[in-house]
């Protein structure tokens, strides 16, 4: 029996032939420590630097951070309010460069719910009235036809109205319908792990609004639309075990593990699953907080739907600061990243010394700064993500996308990614 097999067989028992997707108890150490890397995160109160997800998470999991949890709502609460409801008239550029995304406003009311809260109130109604300004644009951007697409994107229009089913806030059926018509005939939805990120948020909207029925005109597609997200999502698993890869495996398995639409392909699919998961686990891969917090609620067998109805009364362990050990003084090592960009003309190469340990944008700027290169970002829940590279923005049915030598899709975000010595980084522009 291989490594894999066996993993396979602890992790089962005798749920390997169970046709629903559970998670077995993965060692409680391994849980707390990547709840301990959570917590570093939440003396970071700047406007900028708060995170909704962060709190989510830790309201969904088998942890709690104690009164820093509170003191970090409280924060969330003030910052978020000051600047979404600030009257306009007293914004500047720095106002609106700091303003909460649509996407952030959504994560603030799942946080609001973690809490056992329901919005409202004059400020509240402010705010709903803003997410569904936002969802209604979306849909206008979309077009009658269909064949337009989101301002932002399909996952922050799935998390816009996951957010407003939490609270028992009906959006109007046409809004609802977008995201079903492009779950049905957009193929391009599922064509990488973002896309299994999307497809897994936009199944947790769908299960919202059918367990509670705010859209009971829709009922019948809503019903159909789950079933073919699940297909897409079980498809979408790779031979190691991971729903698109490693870090859009927690979103695919928070849907999952909520499926009432059992077999035995789900229940074998998430046992193969949870063992990539938990040799994850094992060697550290999980660093960036925001996947921290979407993977934490799969360890406690709950997922952004369970706020519908949250227990805030189960008990959670207290987290305590992981020991640090004294730092040694090491002379800065420096590595060689080979960077090259293709699909463009002219094309480019050029070789960027930089320390070890530094982040694929850290190169990026490097080779910025010491020469021709150029490149620009946007933010995104997720991360930082390339919109033009050498001058040349990506159109509106390309993306450009990161390459590890030899020829492999890059799995994580150009901010978390660390690349080694000698190794090649290509950046491609490519359509879709």
């Amino acid at each position: 029996m291989g490594h894999l097999g066996a993993l396979l067989f602890l992790l089962g028992g005798l749920g390997a032939l169970a046709n629903i997707c559970e998670i077995t108890e993965v060692d409680s150490t391994l849980v707390e420590r990547l709840g301990q890397r959570l917590l570093p995160w939440m003396d970071r109160l700047s406007p900028e630097q708060l995170n909704p997800s962060i709190y989510v998470g830790l309201r969904l999991s088998s942890l709690q951070a104690g009164a820093k949890e509170a003191h970090y709502l409280h924060s969330l609460k003030l910052s978020y309010q000051q600047s979404l409801l600030r009257p306009a008239s007293n914004k500047d550029d720095n106002d609106s460069e700091a303003k909460p995304s649509m996407g952030q406003l959504a994560l603030y009311l799942l946080a609001l719910r973690a809490n056992c809260e329901f919005i409202g109130g004059r400020k509240g109604d402010r705010l709903v009235s803003q997410l569904k300004r936002f969802l209604e644009d979306e849909k206008r951007a979309i077009g009658h036809n269909h064949q337009g697409h989101p301002r932002t994107s399909y996952y922050q229009y799935s998390l816009g109205i996951l957010a407003l089913c939490v609270h028992q806030k009906r959006v109007h059926d046409s809004v609802v319908g977008k995201l079903l018509y492009a779950v049905e005939h957009k193929p391009h939805l599922l064509q990488d792990h973002v896309s299994v990120d999307t497809m897994a948020m936009a199944g947790m909207a769908f299960s919202c609004l059918e367990l509670s029925n705010l859209n009971p005109k829709q009922r019948n597609r809503i019903n159909l639309a789950l079933k073919r997200v699940q297909e897409k999502i079980l498809k979408a698993q790779t031979p190691e075990g991971y729903f698109g890869n490693v870090y859009s495996t927690p979103l695919a398995l928070q849907l999952l593990m909520g499926s009432l639409r059992p077999s035995v392909e789900l229940g074998t699919a998430c046992l193969k699953a949870k063992a990539a998961l938990q040799a994850s686990l094992q060697h550290k891969t999980f660093q960036n907080p925001l996947m921290i917090s979407q993977l934490l609620p799969v360890l406690n067998q709950k997922s952004y739907v369970d706020l519908i109805s949250p227990d805030c009364q189960a008990p959670r362990a207290l987290l305590e600061p992981a020991l640090e050990t004294p730092p040694q003084a090491k002379v800065p090592k420096f590595i060689d990243v080979l960077l090259k960009v293709s699909g463009i003309s002219p094309s480019y190469r050029h070789s960027v010394s930089v320390p070890a340990g530094s982040s694929l944008e850290d190169i990026l700027k490097n080779a910025q700064e010491h020469g021709r290169f150029r490149f620009r970002t946007q933010a995104s829940l997720s991360g930082p993500f390339l919109t033009s590279v050498l001058g040349r923005k990506a159109g509106e049915r390309e993306f450009w996308q990161v390459l590890r030598d030899p020829d492999t899709p890059l799995q994580q975000g150009i901010a978390d990614y660390r690349p080694k010595d000698g190794e090649t980084i290509e950046l491609r522009l490519v359509g879709w």
